[in-house]
């Protein structure tokens, strides 16, 4: 009898219940155990942490958002931070601390659910230390490469979107321009996706270094169309020429990537100064992670769940499921963590946008 392991790590991202539900259920119907390793890797840190998952306890979770297993983007094991007796925080491998205790548990697989940090651990954890990792991709930022989407990201753009239609009317009473930033990290796709479905004027994204002066110029064009308002959208990511990315630092210790935000007020503020107008910033934030996934975020979840069980039976390690037209397929992970994905500058959706007269920028 197989024995799965789970765990969730990274940010937050709607379906991830999703996935934990699809495979205890398909994990459950040939005969396995299933375990969930709370927080990332605790669990496999220790055992207290590891919760029994039968379909009693999954039951009615895939339309709720978050993971019940909880997740960290600080929970590195070859890079944990750790507190010593002077109360001292001291970065240390433990890698092979969850080695010894994914042996002992007698876990014959375990499905690591993340974005691209948490995959490369995964792979490292394969190679390395030789534990038997199936991926499943999870980003609400949709910058995986191997894999045609990932859950999350429809809820993410589904969100961003009804805020930029409610942002409308009130831009609209107030002849004010509203700059509202995204998420998506070095990617611009939720900027995008969610600026020409919700109808901005300007959508700035990290792929296509800005100019203030063209932004402004769209501005002022939109008075000679008797339209005294506009919308900003700006991935969190994006820059102007000349400028680096604008972000608040390190962050807490076991961080591996700079926290992004500001760039919206800095456009804001850019905006007031050059055109004169009421400009205000809104940073949507964490709203993007929360809430309940959409249909599509369910449904792709629950197929990513059920198609990482088939990978554990099939012994195909260090490997993870990828949507793939209709299909789902099975790609290396050192394939699926080489690079991220970004927005292709001469794409039809930036085609799109430019031809119903969204600024892009530049």
């Amino acid at each position: 009898m197989k024995k799965i392991v789970i765990s969730t790590g990274g940010g937050d991202a709607p379906g991830l219940n999703a996935v934990i539900y699809a495979v205890v259920k398909a994990a459950v119907s040939r005969g396995w155990e299933v375990f969930g390793s709370k927080c990332g890797y605790k669990g496999l840190l220790d055992p207290d942490e590891l919760v029994r998952l039968t379909p009693e306890k999954v039951e009615d979770i895939t339309p709720t958002g978050g993971t019940i297993l909880g997740s960290t983007n600080k929970g590195n094991p070859f890079a944990m931070p750790i507190e010593n007796l002077a109360g001292e925080v001291q970065i240390r491998d433990v890698s092979d601390r969850v080695m010894k205790i994914f042996t002992r548990m007698g876990f014959t697989c375990h499905i690591a659910v993340g974005g691209d940090g948490s995959l490369e651990i995964a792979h490292r954890f394969a190679v390395e230390k030789g534990m038997p990792v199936i991926g499943v991709p999870k980003t609400i930022d949709n910058d995986l490469e191997a894999t045609q989407l990932t859950f999350g990201f429809d809820t993410a753009v589904s969100t961003a979107t009804e805020a930029l239609d409610k942002l409308h009317s009130t831009a609209k009473s107030h002849d004010r321009v509203m700059v509202v930033e995204v998420m998506g990290r070095d990617s611009g796709w939720i900027a995008l996706n969610s600026g020409i479905s919700g109808g901005a004027d300007v959508i700035l994204i990290p792929e296509i270094p800005f100019d203030m002066e063209k932004i402004c110029e769209k501005i002022n064009d939109n008075e000679l169309y008797d339209k005294h308002y506009a919308i900003v959208v700006v991935a969190e990511g994006a820059k102007a020429r000349d400028h680096e990315v604008i972000h608040k630092g390190e962050g807490e210790i076991g961080r591996s990537e700079k926290i992004l935000g500001g760039i919206g007020l800095w456009v804001a503020r850019q905006i007031s100064e050059m055109t004169g107008k009421d400009t205000r910033s809104l940073v949507l934030g964490h709203l993007q992670r929360g809430g309940s996934p959409t249909t599509f975020d369910r449904l792709l979840a629950l197929r990513f769940g059920a198609s990482a069980v088939r990978l554990a039976e099939a012994e195909q390690f260090d490997h993870m499921v990828a949507l793939d037209g209709i299909d789902m397929k099975a790609v290396p992970l050192a394939d699926a963590i080489k690079e991220r994905k970004k927005v292709p500058v001469d794409c039809d959706k930036i085609l799109t946008a430019r031809e119903i007269g969204i600024c892009m920028g530049n």
